[in-house]
């Protein structure tokens, strides 16, 4: 059994039908803030590995949780910028807001407890172990009596 991704991304689908420009025009749709990152998910004899492509961003941007079998990756990035020219008395002030939010149900085959979760070069990567009755056995002879 795989690991099911679940996105929580509805309410945009309304707003991306919306704020197209379907006549060919150029609407900026990357200032809404809403940014998600592509996901890799593969599976080996010993446990489910998932990657997240989140570059520019640390480990302390990520919150993991894990609440019952639902494992929830998310970031939220608040910044402002402020310059200010006393000469013309100009000031300007700009806003950035990214957040992401995915979720996985995990199958009955992980082992929750165990998850371990690295990040480098820009990919937050997470083991997830299988329990031991789930990895795959070794092959073995049985005698008949």
């Amino acid at each position: 059994m795989s690991l099911i991704k679940r996105t929580d991304r509805f309410p945009f689908l309304l707003d991306d039908f919306l704020t197209t420009d379907w006549l060919g025009g150029t609407i900026n749709t990357k200032g809404l803030g809403f940014s998600t990152p592509a996901v890799n998910v593969k599976e080996t004899d010993n446990d489910f590995i998932v990657e997240l492509a989140a570059p520019g961003l640390s480990k302390e941007h990520f919150n993991i949780e894990l609440d019952n079998e639902l494992l929830t990756v998310s970031s939220e990035i608040k910044s402002e910028n402020e310059t200010k020219d006393e000469e013309e008395k100009y000031t300007r002030k700009e806003f950035a807001y990214h957040s992401f939010k995915k979720s996985f149900t995990l199958p009955d085959s992980a082992d929750g407890e165990k998850i371990e979760a690295s990040y480098e070069n820009g990919v937050l990567a997470l083991a997830i172990p299988k329990k031991e009755e789930a990895k795959v056995q070794p092959k073995r002879l049985i005698e008949i009596s």
